[in-house]
């Protein structure tokens, strides 16, 4: 529902922060890698992610998109919630979590309070394949200024297709084309060629 807010920082805490966007204060739930990239900044933007359930509607909030993604990925693993999510990347990196899902480090991952054996081995089994396909800097930010290119490619992977197999493609579409080409014309080029 909501992509991002951005507004005044009007408090912060450890667990979460209220953000002031057009006269609206917004109880953000957060976690501690938000909150140390956060900092002491007056002004923020805080991605986030809408959790309804019958007695409640709860915001949650990350730093980056890619700390979001990863978020996605772990709450659609069964038995792993929004809270059980937050303690993960509270508990360590958004990279180093994604690290030990594609290198199947179970003892890693259960080392977080709350995981237990079973629940570590479910993220692994899970998530393993998707990470990988993802590749390895799926947590990197998109830039804020897009060329065609990377604005295909961003299209490309929201369709499902891993990064490489669609750089591949969109280096294959470009090299074929005799000018340039716009976004849409050089996605319905690069999705002939997967």
């Amino acid at each position: 529902m909501f992509a991002y807010i951005d507004g005044k920082l009007t408090f912060k805490c450890p667990t979460y922060v209220v953000v002031e966007a057009g006269g609206v204060g917004y109880h953000i739930n957060i976690s501690l890698n938000t909150y140390s990239a956060i900092g002491n900044a007056e002004r923020c933007k805080i991605y986030t992610w809408l959790h309804v359930k019958e007695d409640a509607h709860t915001l949650y909030g990350f730093a980056d998109e890619g700390e979001r993604r990863l978020f996605l990925h772990l709450i659609s693993v069964s038995g792993i919630g929004p809270t059980t999510c937050r303690m993960m990347l509270s508990s360590i990196t958004p990279v180093e979590i994604q690290n030990a899902i594609i290198q199947a480090d179970v003892a890693l991952i259960q080392q977080i309070k709350g995981i237990g054996v079973k629940s570590a081995q479910r993220i692994v089994l899970e998530l393993q394949d998707k990470l990988k396909k993802e590749g390895p800097d799926s947590l990197i930010s998109m830039p804020l200024h897009n060329t065609t290119r990377d604005e295909a490619l961003s299209a490309l992977i929201m369709l499902g297709f891993g990064k490489q197999i669609a750089d591949k493609a969109l280096d294959n579409a470009i090299k074929k084309a005799d000018q340039d080409l716009t976004v849409e014309q050089m996605i319905k080029v690069a999705l002939k060629n997967l």
